[in-house]
């Protein structure tokens, strides 16, 4: 009841009568007051007041199934949640409960990780309460050469997600980096079980370095966080609903047609890389050239003078000629 609770307080705005939320739950003054003191406990703010009842306040900043399932207001991602204190690998968890027929749009979050991987098998720092460790497990009706789209889909709503709840732009480096100020504050990897015609399932792993006050040697010249940012703490389950909701929306573009043309103006617009010299490392020709924008199925277009070259998401790396962008 945690939840309802939650929810029907956030959205009054004003006190509601112990009476109102028995009614409304079908419960006894005694559970309510339960569940509130519950609340309280959790950290939550709520005021208490004899004849006019009770009023939300403030949220701390936690990540919990209650948390999240109260501010959710999508219709299919995140209908199905599930929060852990530590995990090794929200994408390995993910990828279990899609094995065991969870539907598409499950979320799994985690306040931390053991073993958090970036693209190419790198490895993703996942300190306790820093940062949004979250994974959406998606079932699309689609081919599976149209499935590596998906990590540019989730790249535009997360640059999105972040603008809107910091005020703040979030840029994009090719293809899946989100950027603010020349530095990674956002990393996606995007892993998918298909068979030859068809696509079993997709997870959508994304780290956000949300607190961090600093960073390891090796990485501080590339890394930020919104904390660094803005000087702001910005609440995490804040910033996943809206991301949830940015994907929901770019998501059913994609769907109309299966590729990216209805959302190439606009990732282009977020793209950091556009008309910057950029190093492809492509292991067998490292090339560079100036990057021109993202065709429909979101390659990244290379001008090199002799020649434009189309480089695909997954294969290669991309760098700033003169740094990390």
């Amino acid at each position: 009841m945690k939840t309802e609770l939650l929810t029907v307080l956030r959205e009054a705005g004003d006190y509601v009568s112990g009476q109102a939320l028995c009614e409304k739950f079908g419960v006894s003054r005694t559970a309510v007051w339960k569940g509130i003191n519950q609340l309280k406990e959790a950290g939550y703010q709520i005021e208490a007041v004899p004849n006019r009842g009770y009023r939300f306040i403030a949220a701390p900043d936690i990540l919990s199934e209650e948390e999240i399932k109260s501010l959710r207001r999508t219709e299919w991602a995140g209908q199905e949640i599930f929060c852990f204190p530590v995990l090794d690998s929200t994408n390995t968890r993910a990828k279990q409960l899609a094995e065991e027929g969870y539907p598409s749009g499950t979320l799994v979050v985690a306040e931390q990780q053991n073993a958090g991987r970036g693209r190419r098998g790198r490895n993703w720092e996942s300190p306790r309460g820093t940062g949004i460790f979250m994974t959406l497990m998606l079932r699309p009706e689609i081919y599976p050469d149209n499935a590596s789209m998906l990590t540019l889909v989730a790249a535009l709503a997360v640059s999105k997600a972040i603008t809107k709840c910091t005020d703040r732009p979030a840029g994009i480096k090719w293809p899946n980096d989100i950027v603010m100020n020349g530095k990674k504050v956002c990393g996606i990897l995007t892993e998918m079980s298909a068979q030859f015609d068809y696509v079993d399932y997709i997870v959508i792993g994304i780290g956000i370095n949300v607190h961090n006050e600093s960073f390891p040697e090796d990485i501080a010249h590339m890394a930020t966080s919104l904390y660094r940012e803005t000087g702001q703490h910005i609440k995490r389950a804040a910033l996943i609903e809206e991301t949830l909701e940015q994907l929901e929306h770019y998501y059913a573009v994609y769907m109309e047609t299966q590729d990216l043309r209805g959302l190439v103006k606009e990732y282009d617009a977020h793209l950091v890389n556009k008309n910057q010299m950029v190093r492809v490392l492509d292991p067998k020709e490292p090339f560079e050239g100036k990057a021109m924008g993202i065709t429909p199925r979101g390659e990244l277009i290379v001008d090199t003078w002799e020649s434009r070259r189309l480089v695909s998401a997954g294969e290669v790396s991309v760098r700033g000629v003169y740094g990390y962008v």
